[in-house]
């Protein structure tokens, strides 16, 4: 049989872009087990509240919760538990080294397949304030009225 190749979507954090501002962005690779990866075929994952933690010199996923799979037996995996990242040591330390200075975090943007495996998407991300969220929806609005304008002239 043969490997599926390219990328396929399982789910995006569209909170964080409304959140935080995204510096920099990380593929990671994910520890899961066999009826983790089942129910991420489902599409059955929830990202909203995750964020990722360097802990020694590991990096940690915690709060993503994948669903039980229906058709898993007593071996089944437990919904909210903590999942180890994948990373390079050099991108861990950069990442500790980021995460040390005040007001940065990481945060899952996206969880996708590539090749096959399940890969994370990490942002460095700083939080927003209320006052930065607001100036970003006005300015969408601006845009969006711009656009329509436009299009009514032509």
């Amino acid at each position: 049989m043969a490997r599926p190749t390219g990328t396929k979507q399982i789910a995006e954090n569209r909170r964080a872009r409304h959140d935080y501002e995204l510096l920099e962005r990380y593929e990671a690779g994910i520890v899961l087990t066999g009826t983790e990866v089942k129910s991420l075929r489902e599409g059955r994952v929830t990202l909203a509240q995750a964020y990722a933690d360097v802990r020694g010199l590991e990096v940690w996923l915690i709060g993503a919760e994948i669903a039980v799979y229906a058709q898993g037996n007593s071996a089944n995996h437990e919904p909210a538990r903590d999942r180890k990242l994948l990373l390079k040591r050099h991108e861990i330390s950069t990442l500790l080294g980021k995460v040390r200075e005040k007001g940065l975090t990481l945060v899952p943007t996206r969880l996708y397949f590539k090749d096959g495996k399940v890969k994370l998407e990490i942002a460095v991300a700083r939080g927003k304030e209320r006052l930065d969220k607001r100036r970003d929806l006005a300015t969408k609005d601006a845009k969006r009225q711009m656009e329509r304008a436009l299009k009514s002239r032509r």
